[in-house]
Formats: structure tokens, sequence, C-alpha cells
């Protein structure tokens, strides 16, 4: 028996500001088009629920939701490209389910590039359905894309 930590251990946690340098390269990695450390950094100081999932002793993702009049909003979650097909998305997703009904939520929403299919596939696989389109949302290198309103009603009981 082995008294070495595990490297292998993964824990979903709250974000923390020292976390900041990591997350930025998860940012500028996985997006064209990132948040600045000083948007993260104002989430934090407005207190949105923050979170990243570490695993073998580094930041592999990170999700932002705020709540508000009994519903969650997913403002931003990302995985590191590297560590993208291997269920840390999906494990974020679901702490971000159970965090929100935990605090009284009705229901999620997230808006998402129509272009995402990976996203697209992963939000589909839990419950979420389009609800709408907000038109020339995202900024893009041909111009401005739409962003797909996805929602996912709380009061029943969650797939995937």
């Amino acid at each position: 028996m082995s008294a070495e930590p595990c490297e292998f251990f993964t824990l979903i946690r709250p974000m923390r500001e020292a976390d900041l340098g990591e997350i930025i390269a998860i940012e500028l990695a996985a997006y064209e088009f990132p948040w600045t450390r000083g948007i993260f950094r104002d989430c934090l100081r407005v207190g949105y629920d923050c979170c990243v999932h570490v695993f073998a002793n580094r930041i592999v993702g990170y999700v932002v939701l705020r709540y508000g009049a009994g519903e969650a909003h997913i403002l931003n979650i990302a995985v590191g490209p590297q560590w993208q097909n291997r269920g840390f998305g999906r494990n974020l997703l679901q702490r971000t389910l159970r965090q929100s009904a935990r605090f009284g939520a009705q229901a999620l929403f997230l808006e998402v590039r129509p272009s995402n299919a990976a996203a697209l596939h992963l939000y589909r696989s839990v419950g979420f359905r389009v609800v709408g389109r907000r038109r020339n949302y995202y900024p893009s290198h041909r111009g401005r894309e739409d962003a797909l309103i996805l929602r996912l009603d709380l009061t029943t009981p969650a797939t995937g």
C-alpha cells in the first residue's frame, strides 16, 4: 500500500482568485473569443456560483452559474481541449443541476453557439431543450453568430 496521493483524484470545488491563471489558460484554448481575467474576477466578487473541476492536481474545467427569480443560468462552462470527452464536462453539468435545484431553481438556462455540436450533444443528453434564439449574440470571425437558448426543467427528474 502506498502513502502517495492518487494522481487520479478528482473533485469539484469553489473557484478561487488564485485559480484564474489556470482558468484563463483553459479559456484561451477553448474559445476564440474568451472571457478576460477581469470578468472572472467580477463573477467571484459578486458571488456567482463559480467552481472548478480538478483532476490529477490540475484544473481541467470550470463553470460559472448565476441564480435568481426561481431560475439558474450557466454563464460559462468549459473543459480544456486536452481533457474533453472524458466526462469532466458532464460532471460539471451534473453538479450544476444539483446546485441549481438545491437553490430552488425550477429551470436552468444557457446559451450555446449552434455550431458547437459537441456541447449541444452534451446538453441534450441531460435533457436541455432549445427554447429560443438570440440573433447575433456571439462574436465571430465572420461577423456575429446566433445563440441557441436552452432550458432544462428542474422540476422533473434529470437524465444522463
